[in-house]
């Protein structure tokens, strides 16, 4: 028998006993936006989008500062947040499509063995739900999220196809269900061979009549509302704000009266959906998603499960690179930071994280603790009582202490790895430094032995935007972040970074 299956026929007896004091447990909404900024909300510092009811979870709750996503791009950092491996052991390291590997649609899987949060808690006697988009593996693969321990699955299971807001079906556990927008509305097209690309009307044609975020909003209501009588886990990893710049008319309206310079999106090869008003519209989504968060916050209370309900609102990695299609040097997506989406630098991978919990986590409190998506298996783990099912191998820590407004020791080391965008590689030290390495992979080169490896490092309590490499300052400090860059990583077949795989160490 399995490790997996061992421990998943251990967690059906224990289930049984947790199934006896259940209702005493703490709900969970583990809310994830899709490639949003670190200061592209209100309470991050954002001076031109409206988001007033995420604003307000930070006030009733704890506001991050140092929070790092499971990576720079999709996949990968939401298989962290997933399984509580960083992305040295975690089996998911970069997007990888399916498509080309024959398969309709999906990314590459989570493997069966693989421990979720949803099947820890599962455990424990909750009931999970996942409505959004997935990205870990499609229906037909051991990733699809009901073998992943998700009981309910609505939403988009392959991330290409989240692409479009306007889509004809979406995915209802193991069905597709239809959607009112026929023809449905690509994410990626271009405008009308001789179109008028001042002409407002010539966009009309990427306008669809079924919001699919909204779909999967409603998803999640009928889910809290049937589950109001038992402690649920419910994950929200909603769509927005990620390209296509899709939103209906009428959120556009308070942003268009802005009367911001907005000139439009017309790539007519590649990219994304074009649009008349780029910059309102990816103001108006990110809008559109805080109202959605308000309409589920809004239903706790009315349930009057405000009280015994853990809110996590974060992102699953910094805003995106597309400038022409989003303006992040208009909204000042990252702030001071450097990076952005796919940079293993603070602005691709440092994003918001609010914690709600009333009368456990002090309203209006800020914290600088280090925290990575690794932590969130157990932290939730230890709040509900489930740390004895907790897998083996687990490279997070419990951040209980520090949302007690306890005193919590720095974390000793966070550690990043991706294989795209040219190949990355990142440790920080303490609360203070950070090394990183880049161009890892050959593009071009004919061999690893021809890439010159190269660590940065940066003092990020005086340098918070990487501006100035301290390396040739610090040896010792450098030499301990190179060593812990062998030893925390398990080279993967699948994501091969070569010219690092030779020298791990870790096996």
């Amino acid at each position: 028998m399995s490790l997996r299956s061992l421990f998943l026929a251990a967690g059906a007896v224990i289930s049984l006993a947790a199934s006896a004091f259940s209702a005493d447990k703490p709900n969970i909404l583990f809310i994830m936006a899709d490639d949003l900024g670190y200061a592209e909300l209100g309470c991050y510092g954002q001076g031109k989008i409206r988001t007033p009811h995420i604003d307000a979870l930070a006030a009733e709750g704890m506001r991050f500062t140092r929070n790092y996503c499971g990576n720079a791009v999709c996949a990968p950092s939401r298989c962290v947040l997933m399984t509580g491996k960083h992305p040295g052991h975690a089996e998911v390291r970069n997007n990888r499509s399916m498509i080309p590997l024959g398969e309709p649609e999906g990314q590459h899987p989570l493997p069966a063995e693989e421990v979720t949060i949803a099947e820890v808690l599962k455990q424990e006697g909750y009931v999970t739900g996942a409505f959004g988009k997935w990205g870990l593996g499609n229906v037909w693969s051991t990733g699809n999220p009901t073998k992943q321990g998700f009981d309910r699955f609505f939403g988009y299971n392959c991330q290409s196809h989240a692409h479009s807001y306007y889509t004809d079906y979406l995915w209802s556990d193991n069905d597709k269900v239809s959607l009112d927008n026929n023809p449905p509305v690509p994410g990626h097209a271009s405008l009308p061979e001789g179109a008028d690309p001042n002409d407002p009307h010539s966009y009309d044609s990427f306008k669809g009549t079924d919001y699919a975020p909204d779909q999967i909003n409603q998803a999640v209501l009928n889910f809290i509302r049937q589950h109001k009588d038992e402690p649920f886990f419910c994950y929200y990893p909603t769509i927005i704000p990620h390209v296509a710049l899709h939103v209906p008319d009428e959120d556009l309206k308070p942003y268009l009266e802005e009367k911001w310079h907005d000139p439009p999106f017309t790539r007519t090869k590649g990219g994304y959906t074009p649009h008349f008003t780029p910059r309102a519209a990816y103001a108006a989504m990110i809008s559109r998603m805080d109202s959605n968060v308000g309409r589920v916050l809004d239903l706790l209370d009315e349930l009057e499960l405000t009280e015994n309900t853990i809110v996590v609102f974060t992102s699953d990695n910094g805003t995106t690179h597309l400038g022409d299609e989003v303006d992040y040097v208009f909204f000042d997506s990252v702030g001071p930071l450097r990076g952005l989406k796919g940079s293993l630098y603070e602005g691709g991978v440092r994003v918001p994280l609010i914690v709600r919990w009333p009368g456990k986590v002090e309203a209006g409190s800020v914290s600088d603790f280090i925290t990575g998506f690794e932590d969130w298996m157990p932290t939730l783990a230890e709040l509900t009582g489930a740390t004895g099912d907790l897998p083996e191998g687990l490279d997070g820590i419990s951040l209980v202490p520090t949302l007690m407004g306890q005193e919590q020791p720095d974390r000793e080391f966070l550690y990043r790895e991706f294989g795209g965008y040219g190949g990355q590689q990142a440790v920080w030290l303490g609360d203070r430094w950070k090394g990183i390495r880049q161009d890892l992979l050959p593009r071009g080169k004919k061999s690893p032995a021809d890439i010159a490896v190269k660590t940065e490092l940066y003092d990020l309590q005086n340098d918070v935007s990487e501006s100035k490499d301290v390396a040739a300052e610090n040896p010792e400090i450098l030499a301990k972040i190179e060593k812990l860059m062998k030893t925390e990583r398990v080279p993967s077949e699948t994501f091969a970074i070569p010219v690092l795989d030779k020298d791990s160490t870790a096996k």
